[in-house]
């Protein structure tokens, strides 16, 4: 005899189910796509594009713009550093000279903004490549000693030399004077000249990716594991170690092309050596492995000053905030600060699932 307080067994039925909201639950999984998180981020994203440069002034536009130029550079020496281990201390260097080789045709030729870019990025490829000759059997501290050299040296010239203003020459300096400069039709303002450089930097950010998915990323990982490895099994390693330069260098290149169509003239300053540590140092903060490290790395770099400058702050004081960042990347975080949020993305997606 059953128990009046258990209920009989349901024989060849299932048992009963609680309802499921068609808002959430499995329901809400099955009715929504699964790469749902990532076009939300992409219409989060456009819309930030277009409409955030509307609420800005004038000096935060070019701040932004500028952010945008430095995030492509540590993208260039974040992935060589990440893909292939080896740290490169001239990318700001390898700026310097896209963005002389940009103001000089801008200058120089009647010539469209792309082809300027183009030129500027090619030209500063071929630097890269050059500058890799005496360091690609060379890796650690000698590596980053001779690209260190390197970035000495252009200092130097940029000091020297100064970049094109519109004067006469192959130097193209006048003495006071500035030659207007030509921006894409599509972005003559500031606003939209901000989201040209956005737009350029994604083409950056998808240039990397290709490479990782494709051959070169496949034999700059056996490279970074062993090089003897890789060598036996028939990698080239000089030839590889040279598109990674090329490929960062062109990446330099269109980041200081970039950066000259942003007031039209660039300052020896800006191209220091010391900017070379500083910026890769920062890429190392943000994330070498990700794309968003390079972003963090570029908030860092121009809009933490920007914002001492606003508060009345000395923006010395961001050199005490990098070391103490840099610290806790090497003791916590080896992927960085993107790769902390990342995983900490992560572990709140699984806790709600």
């Amino acid at each position: 005899m059953n128990s009046p307080h258990v209920p009989p067994l349901c024989v060849g039925r299932s048992p009963p189910r609680a309802p499921i909201s068609p808002w959430g639950g499995l329901a809400a999984k099955r009715l929504l796509p699964a790469n749902l998180p990532l076009l939300l981020y992409g219409v989060v994203a456009l819309m930030a594009l277009v409409l955030v440069p509307m609420f800005l002034g004038g000096q935060w536009v070019q701040i932004l713009t500028s952010t945008a130029c430095f995030a492509l550079a540590a993208a260039g020496v974040g992935f060589m550093y990440s893909r292939l281990g080896m740290v490169s201390l001239a990318q700001v260097g390898l700026m310097g000279v896209g963005g002389w080789v940009m103001l000089r045709m801008n200058h120089g030729f009647n010539l469209p903004f792309e082809v300027n870019l183009a030129v500027a990025a090619t030209v500063t490829m071929v630097f890269g490549w050059v500058m890799a000759l005496p360091a690609l059997r060379m890796r650690g501290l000698y590596l980053a000693l001779i690209t260190l050299m390197a970035a000495s040296g252009l200092e130097i010239v940029f000091s020297t030399f100064r970049f094109p203003n519109g004067g006469e020459g192959f130097w193209g300096v006048m003495p006071s004077l500035i030659a207007p400069f030509r921006r894409p039709w599509l972005a003559t303002g500031d606003e939209a000249y901000l989201r040209y450089t956005v737009v350029m930097l994604v083409v950056g950010f998808l240039l990397i990716e290709a490479h990782r998915r494709t051959a070169p990323g496949r034999a700059w990982a056996m490279i970074r594991r062993s090089e003897a490895a890789a060598m036996a099994s028939g990698v080239n390693v000089v030839y590889y170690k040279a598109w990674a330069f090329g490929l960062s260098g062109l990446l330099a290149g269109m980041a200081g092309g970039l950066l000259a169509g942003t007031l039209g003239l660039l300052d020896p300053a800006t191209f220091r050596a010391s900017e070379s540590i500083m910026l890769f140092a920062l890429a190392v903060v943000g994330g070498a492995r990700q794309w968003l490290g390079a972003v963090l790395a570029a908030v860092l770099y121009r809009v933490l000053p920007g914002l001492f400058n606003n508060w009345g702050w000395d923006a010395d004081l961001t050199l005490v905030i990098f070391g103490a960042a840099l610290l806790h990347a090497l003791m916590t975080a080896p992927d960085g600060l993107a790769g902390q949020l990342l995983g900490l993305g992560r572990r709140k997606e699984r806790n709600a699932t």
